[in-house]
């Protein structure tokens, strides 16, 4: 993400998925009675999106075509997504297997990778425009609510980005949280992209290391991420043309 995008720090912001129930409920109300004190109700005007106009995402990648991005199967899951190929491809596979493996079964439906619509509401979701981004489980952990992970899995994704030392970075530690986001979080020329993958495929070729074959609850796993965590940027995701 660019370097104007960024604070310093780590917090998760955004309604809990309890508080955003909770808030619901009692707009419901206001409307109701409103509604009834009112003879002519007030007509919802929607939020324009807008269109994505750049050539690069938000991360600095470029466009792809629907046909430039490649269809990958995740191990173990039966599922396939689309995404950038080489390196890109690398670190978020191994995200989704580590999540499949560790947090829970990744079911038809559960993933989205490239897209080719240039709508989006923040910066970061033009990220699937160039197969830089993956989504996991969308629906159960949508755009603006926090909370949607129990303290476990929470350990279990703390992990998976220390491991990746930062080549990839998660929607949870945006300002406006997005909890079943992750996305290369480093430009194409910068080396750590490269040298994770590179790591990855070296995991992938033996067997007994990398995704399936990881404690994510070790106790020196747990001070690695956690000492990670203290230097994660929190990530803006304004929208600005």
């Amino acid at each position: 993400m660019p370097d104007e995008e960024r604070e310093t720090g780590v917090i998760n912001r955004g309604m809990s998925r309890r508080r955003f129930v909770g808030s619901g409920a009692g707009v419901l109300g206001v409307v109701t009675l409103g509604s009834a004190l009112s003879a002519s109700p007030a007509v919802a005007v929607p939020k324009a999106t807008p269109e994505w106009r750049e050539e690069s995402t938000a991360n600095g990648w470029k466009v792809l075509a629907e046909t430039d991005a490649e269809e990958y199967l995740v191990e173990g899951s039966g599922l396939a997504v689309r995404l950038a190929a080489g390196d890109v491809a690398v670190l978020l596979l191994h995200v989704a297997r580590r999540f499949h493996y560790e947090i829970d079964a990744l079911r038809v439906g559960d993933l989205r990778g490239h897209s080719t619509s240039r709508l989006v509401n923040h910066p970061f979701e033009s990220n699937h425009l160039s197969g830089t981004a993956i989504n996991i489980r969308p629906h159960a952990y949508p755009l603006g609510v926090s909370g949607g992970l129990y303290p476990a899995e929470l350990v279990v994704i703390q992990d998976i980005l220390a491991e990746l030392d930062g080549a990839v970075a998660w929607g949870g530690d945006f300002t406006t949280p997005n909890e079943s986001h992750f996305e290369i979080a480093l430009a194409p020329t910068h080396p750590k992209v490269k040298g994770v993958a590179r790591t990855i495929r070296g995991w992938n070729g033996n067997p007994g290391k990398g995704a399936g074959a990881t404690d994510a609850f070790a106790p020196s796993r747990r001070s690695r991420a956690g000492a990670f965590a203290q230097r994660r940027p929190v990530l803006q995701s304004h929208f600005v043309i």
